[in-house]
């Protein structure tokens, strides 16, 4: 038994790193890999486990800290009994393991090596002027205000969701397939995102969503503030059509908030946009950002306000743990900027800009 499991685990492990080999080296590949095998996987998979209502992905995770730890304890009580069957636990533990790893690489580590969504779709980022950030930030002022007033709102003047978070997930699948038509690198049916039964953790962990590549399943928190939901939902679902960039899975998700006929979904993605260009607005230029945040509305000041009231109220060590994790894992899967890459979606929202609405404004 232990030789057969270490034979399953090199064939594994090769397998592995000569799919992200050919990744790296091979131009071209990736990009195959996504409209080919990745594209009928997330096919079938989405199909299979978009069945369920609740995140599948969550409660495996579950299971398997379950079993790891039942395995722990099995191996320790034994580990004075007999050698062979510490070796087996061991062989065991390995074989998971390079299941795990062969499944993110074909369900997701190769895609990070594809060509950019910007560069597919013929658009070209440019380094853009403090003119031209103002000018974008100003843009997504106006229209931040326009839906701040058409949104619902509770009695404490925050946005809520006008659908049922249900309702509100089906609809993002809708909005996405919608921008498929604009977009054919996103067409395509997409499986509805799925809330996190236990959002506290992702709360804790400081995370608005999670993309789960081995059951192809786009989950997001549903204890943060309403306006961050349809975008993230979007967020999250655009990594199903294989951008695993995270400023272009932002961008994704702008677009297709911004060509949604929901307010919900319109006021969410313009309010991720003037975050990001916004903070870009405040590092390069303080005068010019007092000016922008002036003409931001009451309505929209109040979601704010709320948004960072939730997350510094999670705000601690597990939260700090995990950024540094993601961090490493981005810059490991060739993001460079770790983190910070989310940010970088600010050089597509002004390009976007420029080429759309800069005359018009």
């Amino acid at each position: 038994m232990i030789k057969k499991a270490t034979g399953k685990i090199l064939i594994l492990q090769a397998f592995s790193w000569a799919l992200l080999a050919c990744a790296w080296r091979i131009s071209g590949f990736a990009d195959w890999w996504a409209a080919h095998v990745f594209k009928w996987w997330t096919a079938v998979a989405g199909s299979v486990f978009g069945i369920f209502p609740f995140s599948v992905a969550e409660f495996l995770l579950y299971a398997l800290i379950v079993w790891m730890v039942g395995s722990l304890c099995i191996a320790f009580r034994q580990a004075f009994i007999c050698r062979r069957m510490r070796q087996g636990v061991l062989s065991h533990f390995l074989l998971v393991a390079s299941v795990l790893w062969f499944l993110f690489v074909t369900c997701s580590g190769i895609n990070y090596q594809r060509t950019s969504f910007a560069e597919s779709t013929g658009m070209v980022e440019e380094e853009y002027t403090l003119t031209e950030l103002k000018g974008t930030s100003l843009w997504l002022t106006q229209k931040v205000n326009e839906y701040a007033a058409l949104v619902e709102r509770d009695e404490d003047g925050m946005m809520c969701l006008s659908l049922s978070q249900a309702e509100t997930g089906q609809l993002a699948a809708e909005v996405m397939e919608a921008l498929g038509d604009t977009y054919p690198l996103l067409s395509g049916s997409y499986p509805s995102p799925k809330p996190v039964a236990f959002s506290r953790i992702l709360s804790l962990l400081g995370l608005t969503g999670v993309y789960s590549p081995l059951t192809i399943e786009a989950n997001y928190n549903r204890e943060m503030t309403a306006y961050n939901i349809p975008v993230t939902m979007c967020h999250e679902l655009s990594h199903l059509k294989g951008f695993m960039q995270e400023q272009e899975a932002n961008f994704i998700a702008f677009l297709a908030c911004e060509q949604s006929e929901s307010a919900d979904f319109c006021y969410s993605g313009y309010m991720l946009a003037w975050i990001h260009c916004t903070n870009a607005l405040y590092d390069a230029s303080r005068t010019d950002y007092s000016q922008v945040r002036a003409l931001l509305c009451e309505e929209a000041v109040v979601d704010l306000t709320a948004n960072s009231v939730f997350w510094n109220s999670n705000d601690g060590a597990l939260a700090e743990v995990s950024t540094q994790v993601n961090d490493t894992y981005l810059k490991v899967n060739g993001q460079s900027s770790g983190v910070l890459s989310y940010e970088e979606v600010v050089g597509l929202l002004v390009t976007y800009w420029m080429n759309n609405y800069a005359e018009i404004n």
